[in-house]
């Protein structure tokens, strides 16, 4: 991993710039592109500078509050913490000119297929694949795998788009039409199987981060199983080829696309772990279950040296100087089981003591009122009785940054790198996970329930859920996608998919909802008691299963068409 070195690019033109003109031809010469296609020392080096369009801990780059947190805080897992702000403007509602902390995520993914594109379109007649033909190759191979990385987010985000195998020239048409989400999935299988068929299966430890045979089929097995999904069907709204998908395979397409995945590595065990310390390390340096990540530690940066970004500064509670951005809601703390593999609704929960007696993953993902957390308890609570006892250190009256206490009486745990200072310490290889072989087992697992192979979705949500030290599912029928869907929420929490999946399973009793929270208080004799209330409530609109596209971007080229809705 420390040889591999990634070149940062910070593009400061993305707030202005609009379609036509990412999607320019004009090279800028500052490169010597010349030199750099004639040599594959160089045009690796170029190849370096696209895997910035992976992403990494923060939403979006281009703006400071987005580099600091994620989707997560837009999804049924969290809320924006600080003064309640509605960055993310789940509430007040997206429009084609205003979608909050989300802006310029459609130039941004466009800038890098502009630049994937200009690679492909010159790589083949380039000097230096005459002069290592096999290296070039599998430079070619990672640019096709970032390129349809790209498309499988445009598509997650906006449905169908304009699929541009080539870098737009100057006399070319820039009013570009919108291909069917259909075409679009079919494009991305297409660029990923030939990816696959030249990337190495696996690389070296100083090539961590570098596209695999295996990312590239991970990137494949998401986008088929989304496109499988309920929200892709016809008969839902929104509909249209825009969004729909309707092939008669498609639930077979996506169990075969994890299933290439699980014989690559020979449906072996998740790495096991005998308690939730050593669950929460899985997240802090490279392993096996990782399929691609994004490499970050103390030689890698994500924006500059801007290392309070890290969720270590970015999700601490506030009396141990984090600013605690995201705030997971108790709604989404209650689908955490308990250690007998009962949910909170059953007899084995305690409502007067939420936090006993829970799975593994609550303690090593969540913070909470008790939690021992940095060498002491974690204090969300108010004193009754400041001359007996004094405000908890973590509340809106503590010490630190109180400003972004939590609203929820919870934090982020995971990623966080209990070794290193909180506001600024940087580990030593922490990774930020984009793929990994839990969601490839849960993939296939949700798709052999739809093809009414129970017993297959059983063996493969047990392999997760049993790792996290839960008993054996063995729910059947509905209950059995539930389980499947739990486990994913948890299991995957804070990494991304929860915006997605519970859009995908149009779910919208966890898109629209009151956010509760738990406030708790501290008695004279030292008792804590909690109040459960709605912080605030979330509005459900249809039109927010996708992204608008921008307003200036339809202005430039009315032929795109705006998203269902706006």
């Amino acid at each position: 991993m420390k040889n591999f070195k990634y070149i940062f690019i910070v593009f400061t033109l993305f707030a202005t710039f609009g379609c036509e003109d990412v999607l320019n031809t004009e090279a800028s010469d500052a490169f010597a592109e010349d030199l750099i296609y004639s040599d594959p020392g160089q045009l690796e080096t170029l190849v370096f500078t696209s895997y910035n369009s992976t992403e990494s801990w923060g939403l979006n780059r281009a703006n400071w509050w987005g580099r600091h947190f994620n989707i997560e805080n837009a999804s049924f897992e969290a809320k924006f913490n600080f003064k309640d702000k509605d960055l993310l403007r789940v509430r007040a509602g997206w429009t084609p000119s205003n979608v909050g902390t989300f802006k310029d995520k459609w130039v941004q993914y466009w800038d890098y297929v502009r630049s994937t594109n200009e690679f492909l379109d010159r790589v083949d007649d380039s000097e230096a694949m005459k002069v290592d033909a096999d290296k070039v190759n599998i430079l070619k191979a990672e640019m096709k795998f970032l390129r349809a990385n790209l498309y499988s987010k445009l598509i997650r985000f906006y449905g169908g788009v304009p699929i541009m195998e080539h870098a737009l020239g100057l006399e070319d048409n820039f009013n570009l039409e919108r291909n069917s989400y259909a075409e679009c999935v079919a494009f991305i299988v297409k660029e990923l199987d030939e990816a696959a068929a030249v990337l190495p299966l696996t690389r070296p430890d100083t090539e961590f981060g570098r596209a695999t045979k295996l990312a590239a089929l991970a990137v494949k097995s998401r986008t088929l199983l989304y496109a499988a999904s309920k929200l892709h069907d016809p008969a839902t709204v929104p509909n249209g080829p825009l969004y729909d998908y309707d092939k008669s395979s498609k639930w077979q397409d996506a169990a075969d696309a994890a299933k290439a995945v699980i014989d690559l590595v020979g449906a072996r065990d998740l790495i096991s772990v005998a308690d939730a310390k050593a669950y929460q390390e899985l997240f802090l340096s490279p392993n096996k279950d990782i399929l691609f990540a994004r490499p970050f530690g103390s030689t890698y940066y994500d924006f500059g040296t801007d290392v309070n970004t890290l969720p270590d500064m970015a999700m601490s509670p506030g009396g141990y100087g984090g600013w605690g951005l995201s705030s997971p809601t108790h709604n989404f703390a209650m689908e955490f089981n308990m250690a007998d593999g009962t949910r909170t609704d059953g007899a084995s929960f305690d409502p007067a003591n939420p936090n006993d007696g829970r799975e593994m993953r609550y303690y090593s993902d969540l913070l909470f009122n008790g939690a021992q957390f940095r060498g002491r308890e974690v204090q969300y609570y108010l004193s009754d009785d400041v001359d007996v006892n004094i405000h908890g250190s973590d509340s809106p009256k503590g010490i630190g940054n109180v400003g972004h206490s939590s609203k929820t009486g919870y934090n982020i745990r995971k990623f966080q790198d209990e070794n290193v200072d909180v506001t600024g310490g940087i580990s030593a290889e922490r990774p930020y996970i984009l793929y990994r072989l839990a969601e490839i087992y849960l993939n296939y697992a949700e798709a052999q329930y739809h093809l009414n192979a129970e017993e297959l979705a059983r063996e493969y949500v047990n392999k997760v859920s049993s790792r996290a030290l839960q008993p054996a599912i063995t729910a059947t029928g509905e209950d059995l996608l539930e389980a499947i869907k739990r486990e994913r929420r948890v299991e995957l929490c804070f990494e991304g998919h929860n915006f997605f999946d519970e859009r995908r399973w149009m779910n919208e009793a966890h898109l629209g909802f009151d956010i509760k929270g738990l406030t708790w208080t501290k008695a004279e004799d030292g008792s804590l008691s909690f109040e459960e209330s709605t912080v605030v409530t979330r509005p459900w609109y249809v039109r927010h299963y996708y992204l608008p596209v921008p307003s200036t971007e339809i202005e430039k080229a009315p032929a795109l068409l705006q998203n269902y809705g706006y």
